[in-house]
């Protein structure tokens, strides 16, 4: 850190005092941590008193309410991507970076126009169930399985890395020996949420995060618009004066990140159909009791998600001004460094622990609720469908959820190793792209297709899945791109190799439109059809007449 004072001279006078290896106390930053760990521990454990039945465990009983609801979304939908990667963008790449913020916004509509009420009616638990609603349960099942296990993943993996990255800045932690410990340490704790607060826990750990997420950037940007006069153009003017200055680009203008306009497409597809397709998202409409608090719920999270985008742009640009892009590039957790060193930088170590804690929180809560998604299908869809033929108790269902929790949960530690020092932002983008080929298809056609059948969505699930992830593999994000200057590595997640044949960063322009026309080919390929199933699931759908309702014990 001595060096990096040194080599940004806006950065050493207000840094002075801790210009020891780290930025900010550390004994202040664990004790912050410690405290709002322990607090939501007790939460979850208290949440959990009855979570004996399957509805407890998976859809928290179906006894929030659509405000409840819409928060807890809102704390699932903000991950650190959100906080620490969008400011990190827009720090150092001004427009382009805040692209990310407007598709992860106008994603929402999608969701609520097209599957959030819909899919509230027709399914029980997980994505799987309106899926395979009409059409043949064991195969349909098994590939809905699979590509929620996928989306989690690469979700996973991004909420991990920024884990490691915002941890190693706070407590000085340089090496990467140290920062996988870091990794380790959130892996367990977000194991016991999950195994002991079912979706229950989860929510509540989802609501307290939003609330205090949102509270917490809009106290930054107040402080930050204060010290420019309240006026954001002052700010923009500024911030871009500043990167000039320091050599760098002009903020304001299109282009700095993404050079090719069809890389900017692809990625902008990805992200405004993604979230109507992620599983974990998804499966969130089922802890309300009826499809209208489904759609309450809804709106308050774009109300909320709205807001705290908009916060962001102050963040990225107040990050840029008042830190300086290089300084952030060279921080122990790079680009996502922003928002805690702005911290830093406005209230000193007792923001900074505080701003610290709530990105902390929500990597938690994300994590969380991606495990929970992720073993719900599980156990819900794999193990009662597949291997016990559906007889299955909701006893026997819940056990082994909680036992693919902890497995998940192994896994994401060791992605989250290997994904370090990636941008999270982008990590997601990938998510995203990944649910719009393979999830959006097949349940869009699901609901809205009459002649849609289980060849069809084997195509898309399949074909959307393989061609994503392919294209991925073979993109510049895993190999080839070239040496940054400042950092002197590669942004690529493998240095020193290039095996690169796909141009854009992401797959979304190719693998989305595939899937939709897999799941085309595959249905009109096929004779297969249930008449009967279809006009039950479109009344169900429409009307919600034999949805799921809300159990009370």
């Amino acid at each position: 850190m001595s060096a990096l004072l040194t080599s940004v001279p806006s950065l050493a006078p207000s840094l002075a005092p801790a210009a020891g290896t780290t930025v900010g106390n550390p004994a202040i930053n664990i004790g912050i941590f410690a405290l709002f760990v322990v607090v939501t521990l007790a939460i979850v454990i208290r949440a959990s008193r009855n979570n004996r039945s399957a509805a407890e465990y998976y859809a928290g009983g179906r006894a929030f309410t659509g405000r409840q609801n819409g928060i807890a979304i809102a704390g699932d939908y903000l991950s650190a991507a959100s906080f620490l990667g969008i400011a990190g963008a827009i720090a150092v790449n001004g427009y382009d970076g805040f692209l990310y913020s407007i598709g992860f916004l106008v994603a929402w509509l999608v969701a609520l126009l097209l599957v959030a009420e819909l899919l509230r009616n027709v399914g029980k638990y997980t994505m799987a169930d309106v899926l395979s609603f009409r059409l043949r349960q064991r195969p349909v099942r098994i590939a809905a399985a699979i590509s929620t296990l996928v989306v989690s993943f690469f979700y996973l993996l991004a909420q991990m890395a920024g884990a490691g990255g915002l941890v190693a800045l706070l407590l000085g932690i340089e090496g990467a020996v140290g920062q996988r410990v870091v990794i380790l340490v959130v892996g367990v704790i977000m194991i016991f949420y999950v195994i002991y607060g079912g979706m229950k826990g989860t929510t509540w750990v989802q609501i307290i995060k939003a609330v205090l997420l949102i509270i917490g950037a809009a106290v930054m940007t107040l402080w930050v618009l204060g010290k420019f006069g309240f006026s954001l153009s002052t700010l923009l003017g500024e911030a871009t004066s500043v990167s000039q200055s320091a050599g760098g680009k002009d903020l304001l203008q299109p282009g700095l990140q993404y050079k090719n306009p069809v890389d900017f497409i692809s990625l902008a597809m990805a992200l405004v159909l993604g979230t109507a397709g992620l599983p974990h998202v998804l499966m969130r409409f089922y802890t309300v009791p009826t499809s209208r608090e489904a759609r309450r719920s809804v709106v308050w999270a774009i109300w909320l998600i709205g807001i705290f985008y908009l916060l962001t742009l102050v963040l990225g640009f107040g990050a840029a001004e008042l830190v300086g892009a290089s300084a952030i590039k060279k921080a122990p957790g790079g680009v996502n460094s922003a928002a805690p060193l702005l911290a830093f930088e406005l209230g000193g170590e007792i923001l900074l622990g505080i701003i610290s804690a709530v990105a902390f929180a929500t990597i938690l809560a994300v994590v969380a609720g991606l495990t929970i998604t992720a073993s719900a299908s599980l156990s819900h869809d794999i193990y009662n469908t597949v291997v016990k033929g559906g007889k299955a108790t909701p006893e026997e269902e819940v056990k082994v959820a909680r036992i693919a929790a902890l497995v998940l949960g192994a896994v994401a530690i060791v992605g989250g190793i290997f994904a370090l020092g990636q941008n999270i932002a982008f990590l997601v983008a990938l998510a995203f792209a990944i649910a719009a080929s393979a999830n959006l298809p097949t349940i869009l056609y699901s609901l809205f297709w009459k002649r849609f059948n289980t060849r069809g969505a084997l195509w898309s699930i399949y074909g959307g899945l393989v061609s994503a992830i392919t294209l991925i593999i073979f993109s510049p994000v895993v190999s080839g791109k070239p040496i940054d200057p400042a950092t002197k590595k590669s942004p690529s997640m493998l240095q020193g190799v290039d095996f690169h044949w796909f141009p854009l960063d992401n797959p979304g322009i190719i693998s989305i439109p595939l899937g939709f026309l897999l799941g085309y080919l595959g249905t009109v390929t096929s004779k297969e059809y249930n008449a009967a199933k279809y006009a039950e699931m479109e009344v169900r759908s429409l009307t919600g007449h034999g949805a799921e309702v809300a159990t009370h014990h």
